[in-house]
């Protein structure tokens, strides 16, 4: 099996147990070793005070990245941390897509990137630093 058939194994375990994602709307639309892309439609239910998107909805799209990109090699692994700098308002009805990138990944550790934009207009709304711990288990049974 090569890296590509792994991290995508390992997104099809992850997302069958992920029922946070699910519930949430939270499609994983790109895996690959490191990387990945979730993406998300933003309903009136996630809509704050101010009629802007709750900043919780937009830390957990990255944050969902981040996830499926760190735990692509067929190692089971967990946020370390993680910041969000939000760069602009999103509205009910926008289409978030959260792109995560790895950075490093040395011993146990890893520090991963994820851009959120619009789908439509490819705004960028917010930029995500994650950083990862390996638990030292598989997470397939193969």
């Amino acid at each position: 099996m090569d890296a590509a058939d792994t991290a995508r194994r390992c997104a099809d375990a992850m997302y069958a147990a992920d029922i946070a994602s699910q519930r949430l709307g939270i499609t994983i639309s790109d895996v690959g070793p490191g990387r990945a892309t979730a993406t998300m439609a933003v309903r009136e239910d996630m809509v704050n005070g101010h009629g802007i998107c709750h900043g919780g909805f937009v830390f957990t799209v990255a944050d969902t990245a981040f996830a499926f990109a760190c735990n692509s090699y067929d190692e089971r692994t967990v946020a370390a941390g993680g910041d969000i700098t939000f760069l602009e308002p999103v509205r009910a009805g926008s289409e978030l897509v959260a792109s995560a990138v790895e950075r490093a990944r040395r011993g146990r550790s890893g520090v991963y990137d994820v851009t959120v934009r619009t789908a439509d207009a490819g705004i960028v709304v917010a930029e995500f630093r994650g950083r990862s711990r390996s638990l030292g288990e598989p997470m397939l049974d193969s």
